[in-house]
């Protein structure tokens, strides 16, 4: 299986997981609410590496960051909004480096209204881009 292909499943599996635990959320509950948040950071860090692994397989090397990788998506047209994008590495990284609850609970509102339709976007636009 090639990298990309494999990098796919594992975001698959992840963004499933993700979804599930949506489907549990309570924002009081504080071990839920980090539960969502460790596997949107899991699942933010798949999708990007995918993409990497993409482009990677169709000739193009050198994209080494998330941003970089994100941009070049959005100018190949696998994403719609790159700021979207842009703010779900902001919020990832916020979340590995600083902790307070009040954050914590903006995140998985983010997670919860924004992000997860927009990583369900992204498999739907791999597969079409990949596997038509």
């Amino acid at each position: 299986m090639s990298a990309y292909k494999q990098k796919f499943e594992n975001y698959k599996n992840a963004l499933k997981k993700l979804n599930e635990g949506l489907k549990r959320l309570e924002y009081e509950d504080d071990l839920l609410r980090d539960g969502i948040i460790q596997r949107f950071e899991f699942t933010f860090e798949i999708a990007w590496k995918t993409l990497k692994a993409i482009f990677e397989d169709e000739g193009l090397i050198g994209l080494n960051s998330p941003k970089t990788v994100l941009r070049e998506a959005f100018s190949a047209g696998i994403i719609r909004n790159e700021e979207l994008w842009l703010s779900m590495l902001r919020d990832r990284n916020s979340t590995t480096h600083i902790y307070s609850e009040e954050m914590a609970k903006k995140i998985c509102l983010n997670i919860e209204e924004k992000y997860t339709e927009t990583l369900n976007n992204l498999m739907l636009e791999i597969e079409r881009r990949k596997f038509d």
